[in-house]
């Protein structure tokens, strides 16, 4: 398994109440990836993304955002599936890189975890 792999998997395994972002005072960003689609990115933990923050000088003006996990299955990946969104999953590493999954992969996956809300 990659290790790009290992974090998307960790991030069904370790989600619970709250799913993470990051976001400056223009939002939260949405780079395109090598496929030239655009994601915005998500993380099981705080310290994930906090760590991407201590590490990507790209994201050095951002701050961590949590999202209750049953508001972020119930309006954000809806409203990331209507914008044409990929969701990034516990990017990790100098680059920020991981995962890019549809939100209607995302949902599947959580279907078949039992999160509290």
């Amino acid at each position: 398994m990659s290790v790009s792999a290992a974090h998307a998997n960790a991030f069904f395994v370790e989600l619970e109440a709250e799913v993470w972002t990051i976001e400056d005072d223009g939002g939260i960003p949405a780079p395109a990836n090598p496929d030239g689609r655009r994601a915005m990115p998500f993380w099981s933990r705080e310290s994930r993304a906090q760590r991407v923050l201590d590490t990507v000088p790209a994201y050095s003006g951002c701050r961590p955002r949590a999202i209750p996990v049953a508001e972020w299955r119930e309006r954000w990946l809806p409203g990331l599936e209507r914008d044409g969104l990929l969701v990034g999953i516990n990017w990790s590493g100098r680059s920020a890189t991981g995962y890019d999954l549809t939100p209607a992969e995302v949902s599947a996956r959580l279907g078949s975890h039992s999160h509290p809300g």
